[in-house]
């Protein structure tokens, strides 16, 4: 499979087969999406600008509710979590998603605003990639998000929404996640996409990162 980092929370995450699944398509955060966009179906884990701007793209599925998904053979599951530390009073709910593609299970946080919390944690230890926040204000900051990493152990982990060169919002840098981990345990990619087979994936924990197609 390949995943394709579109910056903020948005990824392309694409099948060996083609089927293509985009979560969180954004709008107004300092730097647009790329154009043309298409996918066979669309993830939205809230319903706030920068997560919700689905008519970048060209699809006709658009999954914005928590449940148990199949779209052309992709498995998605999504439950719902809250978007802040006082149970959605301040920004409401958040669905973290899960994607089963070519024998691997991909987790996307969405805008996930709990510290640890060991119910989430149960549900998302299983997979073998992860896509999380790490840039705090409105989602888990860089230390919470590590918490996360340290108690669950996900194989790979891919940080997102946080505040590149060209970013607008408050939210912190990716160096306040980076430098939380040890030079070998962080690979920069060196592109804004990997391909990932099932057996590429080492037992040990490695964050992975990808820069965002422009």
């Amino acid at each position: 499979m390949k995943i394709t980092y579109l910056g903020h929370a948005c990824f392309c995450l694409e099948a060996s087969n083609g089927v293509k699944v985009i979560t969180d398509p954004y709008t107004r955060v300092g730097y647009e999406l790329p154009s043309g966009l298409r996918a066979d179906a669309v993830t939205v884990s809230h319903g706030h600008f920068d997560h919700n701007y689905v008519a970048a793209v060209d699809t006709p599925n658009v999954i914005s509710k928590s449940g148990d998904y199949t779209v052309n053979g992709v498995k998605i599951s999504g439950f719902d979590c809250y978007h802040d530390e006082k149970q959605g009073a301040l920004r409401g709910k958040n669905i973290i998603f899960t994607f089963e593609m070519d024998g691997i299970k991909i987790c996307h946080f969405g805008d996930l605003g709990e510290k640890y919390r060991t119910d989430i944690a149960e549900k998302v230890k299983e997979a073998d990639v992860w896509l999380i926040p790490v840039g705090g204000t409105y989602t888990i900051d860089a230390i919470q998000a590590k918490e996360y990493v340290q108690q669950c152990k996900p194989k790979a982990v891919i940080p997102m929404h946080y505040r590149p060169f060209d970013g607008a919002l408050d939210i912190a840098e990716i160096s306040s996640f980076l430098q939380l981990f040890k030079k070998e345990e962080i690979r920069d990619m060196g592109a804004d996409n990997l391909t990932l087979n099932k057996e590429d994936l080492m037992e040990s924990t490695r964050i992975l990162y990808v820069q965002r197609k422009k």
